[in-house]
């Protein structure tokens, strides 16, 4: 629609300057040269400026097709960032818009292209600084070995999966039997050309999406718990701190009031009379006296002299009997 508008001023800018060229021209003159034109077939004079009339609205048309290919930038742009922001979060691979087999070229390209199209200060969208920086980190992430390692782990598992329902599905197919026999490198060349295809790729995403998300479920639960025993270790620390505290206090304060206690016995058992009405004194209680003999409780400790003691045996004595004899 723009470029439309733009052509047009110019063909109807050139009409007047076809119609003055076909115009007759008028008489000879008596010198030989041709007469002047009639004054509405005259061509236009040069402008105050210098340049051709016409080349008034040539300078309107590239000023219009910049500002065009200046508004297609400006949509790339806006919708690099929604691809970034709307990419899986947890593979970079996606962030930085790369497949999965890219190397660490591929991915220093991937990211300078991005990062120049959504640069805040070239990029008017509100969230370019958030999609800025999400391509930084997706950047480091690919950069740091031990991630990249447990990356790559996951998407081989991925690919492997898919690889292996891929082979189930096609076990019984006639049409990859008969792929396989006219390919040169047979089975292998098959899987080969099916792992180039776009139906790979997009089966590749779908199973390590899943397997990522499982993953980090997983680690976010191991966290959680992780935290939650950690709280609850220190939340039993505080109590046993609290409860070691308060015997102290009250060990110190029945050490501190022992005095107070003894002096209230005594005065407790001072004054106190006997049955046969003396003064009781203090520290003058008798415990009863002990049982020499008791049939009913036969474990009670007795005297020496009244243990039971078996009498000796009858019949013939045994050698040990009649040695101590």
């Amino acid at each position: 629609m723009t470029v439309a508008a733009a052509s047009t001023p110019t063909v109807e800018a050139q009409a007047p300057a076809a119609a003055s060229s076909s115009a007759p021209a008028g008489p000879p003159d008596t010198n030989g040269s041709a007469a002047p034109a009639e004054a509405g077939t005259s061509n236009p004079e040069p402008s105050a400026s210098g340049q051709d009339a016409s080349s008034v609205p040539a300078a309107d048309e590239g000023v219009l097709l910049k500002e065009f290919f200046q508004g297609m930038r400006d949509v790339d742009r806006e919708n690099e960032v929604h691809r970034i922001l709307g990419a899986f979060k947890l593979n970079p691979f996606e962030q930085l818009g790369l497949r999965f087999d890219a190397t660490v070229d591929d991915v220093k390209k991937a990211y300078r292209k991005s990062s120049l199209m959504v640069h805040p200060d070239k990029c008017k969208h509100p969230k370019a600084q958030d999609a800025f920086e999400t391509l930084g980190q997706a950047q480091q992430q690919l950069n740091n070995e031990e991630k990249m390692k447990e990356l790559i782990y996951v998407l081989t598992l991925a690919r492997d999966q898919v690889l292996t329902e891929w082979k189930k599905k096609t076990k019984n197919d006639a049409a990859t039997r008969l792929a396989t026999v006219l390919h040169a490198d047979g089975q292998k060349g098959v899987e080969a050309k099916y792992m180039q295809s776009p139906e790979y790729h997009e089966a590749w995403k779908a199973q390590a999406r899943d397997m990522l998300a499982r993953a980090e479920f997983r680690k976010r639960k191991l966290t959680q718990r992780l935290k939650d025993d950690t709280a609850r270790c220190e939340e039993e620390e505080a109590e046993k701190k609290v409860k070691l505290k308060a015997m102290r206090e009250h060990h110190h304060k029945w050490e501190d009031t022992r005095e107070g206690r003894v002096g209230t016995w005594r005065d407790f058992v001072k004054g106190k009379k006997t049955r046969s009405g003396k003064e009781l004194v203090l520290g003058g209680i008798k415990p009863p006296k002990a049982k020499e003999w008791d049939e009913d409780k036969t474990y009670m400790q007795r005297p020496v002299g009244e243990q039971f003691r078996p009498p000796p045996p009858k019949g013939p004595q045994t050698k040990q009997g009649a040695a101590r004899q």
